[in-house]
């Protein structure tokens, strides 16, 4: 098969990569506003048998090259995503939402069949109680949260999309909903775009205490099982909406002990005071809206993915939280652009040169 991947130097887009290429047979597609830089990491991974293509999906400019780069393909799957600049809700949303739209656009003006898109546990509303949700459960999003609002305006384009009347070919939709998503790669990019740039990674276990409401409870999941449910869902020709999430969810309890830290509660509301005066003052890159998000999404029932894919989690959730709070220790990074190493003197020259990572125009 001829398979595009858009984000395809992300996290879910590497560890997507990795699988594809161990396959061995398919023709792969891979797009990325920043494409590796041959010799860096592409003979390591076999990334040299992927076809890159540079496409910014902000850019209607760009609508030509990503058409060509999507010819022929059996199935494209959209990674492309944006967490910064938080400060630039515009080119958050032109990336996203727009993005989305564009890359849609594409796959029906080439005739892809099947179109797989990389929603989130984001798009769905707050949760009643902590029992798990199937993919029925409303998808209308926590609407204090930026990243929320614009999974769920996909979700409305994608319904859109498959409630037209027939008469041209248009692709299939499979939605995938992870949870959080973690992976040893993705350490210096986490640190990049969540921690500000002079808070160094090994200091991450040095904290002593953890600050975090008590009600927290958040579904996760390896970003390797997120692309093994993605190569399962194309190659059963599989379609509509999918939950990703592996046991247990995770709580302070959990996150503390992963830190070596001890767990204090304090109330949401109180932490939304100073995640949103940090955050106004550029001391720090995270919007208020992913507090919100985390103490509101549901947890997620993933019975029909186990059925309809056959799919099952190889890593335990809290086995993630590890391998992920160790990459943020050791700012853990890949060969790609996105996944780029961090250090704390790059961070500061950065901030120095182009501003805080949070009003940068671009991360």
């Amino acid at each position: 098969m001829k398979i595009a991947i858009t984000g395809a130097t992300g996290s879910i887009g590497t560890a997507l990569l990795r699988r594809l290429v161990a396959d061995g047979e398919h023709e792969l597609v891979g797009l990325a506003r920043r494409t590796p830089v041959k010799g860096r990491g592409t003979q390591e991974h076999g990334w040299e048998r992927v076809h890159w293509t540079s496409v910014d999906l902000t850019r209607d400019a760009d609508r030509p090259a990503l058409e060509r780069a999507l010819a022929d393909a059996d199935a494209v799957v959209h990674l492309a995503w944006g967490f910064q600049p938080s400060h630039d809700p515009g080119y958050l949303e032109e990336l996203g939402v727009g993005g989305t739209r564009r890359v849609l656009e594409a796959a029906v003006a080439q005739g892809v069949p099947h179109l797989v898109h990389m929603s989130s546990v984001g798009a769905y509303s707050p949760k009643i109680d902590e029992h798990p949700v199937d993919e029925t459960y409303p998808t209308d999003g926590v609407r204090s949260s930026m990243y929320s609002r614009h999974k769920v305006a996909v979700e409305r384009m994608l319904d859109a999309h498959e409630s037209q009347p027939g008469g041209v070919a248009r692709p299939h939709i499979t939605r995938l909903r992870p949870g959080i998503v973690g992976q040893r790669d993705a350490g210096s990019a986490l640190l990049r775009y969540g921690v500000p740039g002079y808070f160094p990674g090994w200091a991450i276990t040095l904290l002593p205490l953890l600050p975090v409401d008590r009600q927290l409870a958040i579904p996760m999941i390896h970003a390797d099982d997120v692309a093994d449910a993605v190569v399962r869902a194309i190659t059963r020709a599989a379609y509509g909406a999918f939950n990703l999430a592996a046991p247990p969810p995770i709580t302070p309890d959990l996150i503390a002990a992963a830190l070596g830290a001890h767990h204090v509660h304090v109330p949401a509301q109180v932490l939304r005071v100073a995640v949103t005066g940090s955050w106004l003052a550029r001391l720090q890159p995270l919007d208020p809206g992913w507090l919100d998000l985390g103490m509101n999404v549901p947890l997620m029932d993933t019975t029909r993915a186990r059925k309809v894919l056959g799919w099952a989690p190889s890593h335990t959730a809290d086995a993630v939280l590890t391998e992920t709070v160790t990459a943020l220790r050791d700012s853990a990074a890949g060969s790609t652009p996105a996944l780029r190493p961090r250090s704390v003197a790059g961070q500061l020259r950065d901030r120095i040169r182009r501003g805080p990572i949070a009003s940068r125009p671009r991360p």
